[in-house]
């Protein structure tokens, strides 16, 4: 008997030192020098100080990223960090380099060879994004901590911080000193290297900033996921639910294939002359410009009172659309159905930019009531025609409503209030009675003579 114990004891003891090994984390410094890094655009300096990676700001030139020569797909990396606060830093993971047959759109000015790919953000700024996720030299952000402000204060400036990312297959979270900042669900890039990175900066009396990292290390086995959580999720794979967001409560509003809980506005079918689906897209036809001229506006058949509303949008040139809410189909009004309206515009091309008052019809604005905001340089002011744009409308219980554009708050207002009402006054929309105050309605997709394409329509009731 004794024997068998010892037995079952020495199979136990294999098995777990087999697992420990399989669960083995990796040193990607190891304290000394640089071997199996190699430093890629920028000539930023970087050299190694007491164990540590020290980086330092060169002016003239652009962002340099201090890189593994080896490529990591699913992983979990953590690393401690210290910066300048007056600098920009980030983590570059499964990042590759300009070739010819890659998806990188922007074209560098100081070299042949453009590092990009997903970035967990350093930033040490009063925007406070750090554990952000960044998109670098390609979709921008991805995941701007005004998804999740509560994680803004996680990051300490003038100390060490401790940085999490969890890849595992196409889900990618960040913790920052063990605060989930950010999550995102995509599939652009699966593998790629790890980098640190130096950002340029634009006065040359910053030269010499440093940032500094050390434990560096990473787990490429026997990857065990954080505990699911309750974090706003950004999904970029089109018309999917990830597991995390059905947890939370995400559905799909349109499945990418059918017109399957869609209706024609004041109609009890779906206009399929107006309306097409192609490769996963719900696209409205081009024709004359006018406001629903083909009777093409279509409504959910469902009504919601509160949610939080995803959608992305694709507009052609000179492109009008919108989104509206708490339609009701009471009015039985010529033209587009009565609701609250998300703008879709061209703003660039279409006149309607130019009516109505202090920009209150341009893109993602409430149309004709509250312009959204344009917030410089962190935003991009001219969409590109042809770009895929992340929309969101929030509508709280308490009729608190937010439009957002790829992770921007633009409009933020209250129904009901005497702000609301005066807004009402000055707007088109004084000839109708109780004017954007019922209780529950249909979400609407607009036709406006202009092709606009609809993909990943969700929502997640309040």
């Amino acid at each position: 008997m004794k024997e068998v114990k010892l037995g079952l004891l020495g199979v136990f003891i294999f098995l777990s030192a087999s697992l420990l090994a399989q669960s083995k984390v990796e040193n990607l410094f190891n304290s000394k020098d640089l071997k199996g890094w190699v430093q890629y655009n920028g000539k930023a300096k970087y050299t190694v100080e007491n164990g540590e990676i020290v980086g330092r700001t060169v002016p003239n030139e652009p962002n340099s990223f201090l890189s593994t020569e080896k490529l990591y797909g699913d992983f979990i990396l953590e690393l401690d960090l210290k910066v300048d606060e007056h600098m920009n830093s980030g983590i570059q993971f499964r990042s590759e380099i300009n070739d010819a047959n890659d998806k990188c759109t922007v074209t560098d000015k100081h070299t042949p060879n453009r590092v990009h790919g997903y970035q967990m953000e350093v930033d040490p700024s009063p925007r406070a994004w750090s554990g952000g996720i960044y998109d670098e030299a390609r979709r921008e952000w991805l995941y701007p901590l005004e998804y999740n402000t509560s994680a803004k204060s996680a990051f300490k400036n003038n100390v060490w911080n401790h940085y999490k990312i969890e890849a595992i297959g196409n889900s990618i979270r960040t913790w920052v000193n063990g605060v989930e900042c950010a999550h995102i669900i995509d599939n652009m890039t699966l593998k790629g290297f790890i980098s640190l990175q130096v950002h340029e900066i634009g006065n040359p009396k910053d030269a010499g900033q440093e940032v500094r990292w050390k434990n560096i290390k990473i787990q490429t086995t026997n990857l065990k996921p954080a505990a699911p959580s309750s974090l706003f999720v950004v999904n970029l794979i089109p018309n999917t639910i990830s597991e995390d967001e059905q947890r939370n409560g995400v559905r799909l509003l349109w499945d990418g294939l059918s017109s399957k809980g869609w209706r024609g506005a004041y109609k009890n079918y779906f206009p399929e002359n107006v309306w097409y689906v192609k490769d996963g897209t719900l696209n409205v036809k081009g024709s004359n410009g006018k406001e629903a001229a083909n009777g093409g506006d279509i409504v959910t058949v469902d009504e919601f009172h509160a949610f939080d509303l995803q959608f992305e949008f694709q507009m052609s040139d000179t492109a009008n659309s919108g989104v509206k809410y708490f339609v009701t189909e009471k009015e039985n009004n010529t033209g587009s159905a009565i609701g609250l309206e998300y703008q879709i515009l061209d703003d660039d091309k279409h006149p309607d930019a130019l009516l109505g008052s202090i920009g209150n019809r341009t893109n993602a604005s409430l149309y004709d009531m509250i312009p959204a905001l344009r917030i410089g340089a962190g935003r991009r002011e001219k969409i590109p025609i042809g770009a895929w744009n992340r929309g969101r409308i929030i509508v709280f219980p308490d009729g608190k409503i937010e439009h957002w554009i790829n992770g921007w708050k633009v409009v933020e207002y209250q129904r009901g209030t005497q702000y609301f009402y005066a807004l009402v006054a000055k707007s088109k929309y004084v000839v109708w009675p109780n004017f954007g105050m019922a209780e529950k309605g249909h979400i609407l997709l607009q036709e406006h003579g202009y092709h606009v394409a609809f993909r990943s329509i969700k929502i997640k009731e309040l």
